[in-house]
């Protein structure tokens, strides 16, 4: 057998990512990715035998990105209000790039054959713990840690996901878009610490 191709098989793999999680074309068929990607679907098959393979190793490699991208900021030496102000910026900015990502993530824990890994877990306590003690400080509002996270996730991701909807209601394209987007991640911190 030859020698494979990393830079066509990466070059795939990243069209992938860009259409499934940049795009929201989540069905894309194999033969959308070959023509974005500028390659032949033979070739596809060669490299992933079917969409779903392909679908999967895309997945996989997007959860553990963004895994390891939030890892960075929960295990960051800070003092909380710059753990948090790095963790809005990184959320974000990674949901902007890719937005429909955190849809596919929850789609797939709702099939139920998927956990949170108990690593994941830990690190949140360890985040709620930190959440705890800042309100205890009386820097933020006092409440249940997990409604603080809770309602933190959901200005950053919501927006993001539902990006078609608030287009078409609030009547602006895809650049004023990214600039409310990006003034969002200071606005959120601010709504925190006033």
């Amino acid at each position: 057998m030859g020698q494979r191709d990393t830079g066509t098989e990466q070059l795939i793999k990243d069209t992938a990512k860009r259409i499934f999680f940049s795009e929201g074309k989540l069905h894309a068929t194999t033969q959308d990715i070959a023509d974005a990607a500028g390659v032949n679907r033979t070739l596809l098959n060669y490299y992933f035998r079917s969409r779903d393979i392909l679908f999967e190793q895309v997945a996989t490699e997007a959860r553990a990105e963004m895994s390891a991208v939030m890892d960075t900021v929960f295990s960051a030496k800070l003092e909380f209000k710059e753990k948090l102000e790095q963790l809005i910026t990184v959320f974000m900015d990674q949901a902007m790039k890719f937005p429909y990502r955190e849809m596919y993530v929850v789609t797939e824990l709702n099939r139920g054959d998927k956990v949170v890994p108990e690593e994941k877990k830990i690190r949140v306590k360890a985040f709620l713990k930190e959440i705890s003690a800042e309100m205890e400080k009386g820097k933020i509002k006092k409440m249940d840690p997990r409604q603080f996270c809770m309602n933190l996730f959901a200005l950053m991701a919501y927006p993001l996901i539902t990006n078609c909807l608030n287009k078409s209601i609030y009547n602006v394209n895809d650049a004023e878009y990214l600039k409310l987007m990006k003034d969002r991640k200071k606005l959120i911190f601010e709504m925190i610490y006033q």
